[in-house]
């Protein structure tokens, strides 16, 4: 099954970039968020995004503009009602994603496909907020989604066959590597990934070494891209506080407990490259 159109609820970095994705595929993209100033927001993020790709000579300019033609926004939820598929990508809090998942149930066609794309969360809890939890998965995009290759498709116990079968058919027209993975906190990339992070920021409260001695190493010793702490940074520290607080709930892991340092650093809103400061300050060069 080809997906005609396909709604996506959240406006942030991940939703532009799944919109991106998904648009560029040959899908129409309904993007539902909030405001007016976040949709015209993310809207400036893909032209941004699309016009880089034409500077690099990766995309054409007839390309990139057919790509933004394909997405829209609105404020109403209303709006995703006759999509083929839904991806939820809003703020990593239990309650909301319930909620909104009860609300899409009654305001979706029934046919359609619900789908979260949560890192850590129960995928089932919300499936059964709705009346059609066989027809309800995790679709996992990783940020930069129009880079990263990896789809990490999330099986609840109540998901048919079928909707995972569609989904990962998805997942391949989006030019996406998709890996069927079990409802399971952190799933498999967060639940090895954030041990590391959490480890590496232990290792700098016992000076072991400097955080950009930290990163470094990692860079030069494992060929990682970066170091953790610059990956911290660009998750952001309170999304990264949040991952494992939902690994720890799930597993009672001490690798999973929060090392202080991080909750205190969000605390003090320090969150990383969205806030302009984290382990490093990005005011510089972003022009402040």
């Amino acid at each position: 099954m080809h997906f005609e159109k396909v709604g996506i609820l959240g406006s942030g970095i991940m939703g532009s970039g799944i919109a991106e994705v998904v648009a560029a595929s040959g899908a129409r993209v309904v993007v539902r968020s909030r405001t007016t100033t976040s949709a015209d927001a993310l809207l400036a993020v893909l032209e941004r995004s699309l016009a880089r790709q034409v500077a690099k000579g990766t995309r054409t300019r007839e390309g990139a503009d057919a790509v933004l033609a394909r997405v829209t926004v609105t404020s109403r939820l209303t709006d995703l009602a006759d999509c083929d598929l839904v991806i939820e990508s809003v703020l990593e809090d239990l309650v909301v994603k319930k909620s909104l998942f009860n609300e899409l149930d009654r305001v979706v066609r029934h046919g359609a496909i619900l789908a979260t794309n949560t890192s850590t969360l129960s995928v089932i809890d919300l499936a059964m907020e709705t009346s059609r939890p066989e027809r309800v998965c995790g679709i996992h995009f990783f940020n930069p989604a129009p880079v990263m290759s990896l789809v990490e498709v999330v099986r609840p116990l109540s998901a048919s066959d079928e909707t995972i079968e569609t989904v990962t058919g998805f997942v391949h027209d989006c030019a996406k590597e998709p890996v069927e993975v079990k409802d399971q906190a952190g799933f498999v990339v967060n639940a090895l990934l954030f041990p590391y992070l959490n480890n590496a920021v232990r290792l700098l409260e016992t000076g072991v070494a400097s955080l950009e001695g930290i990163d470094t190493a990692m860079r030069g010793g494992c060929g990682f891209p970066m170091g953790p702490f610059a990956l911290l940074d660009l998750i952001g520290l309170d999304t990264s506080v949040a991952i494992l607080d939902a690994l720890y709930a799930e597993f009672a892991d001490p690798h999973y407990a929060a090392v202080p340092r991080l909750r205190r650093m969000v605390s003090a809103g320090l969150l990383g490259r969205k806030a302009g400061r984290g382990f490093y300050d990005y005011r510089r060069e972003e022009g402040e």
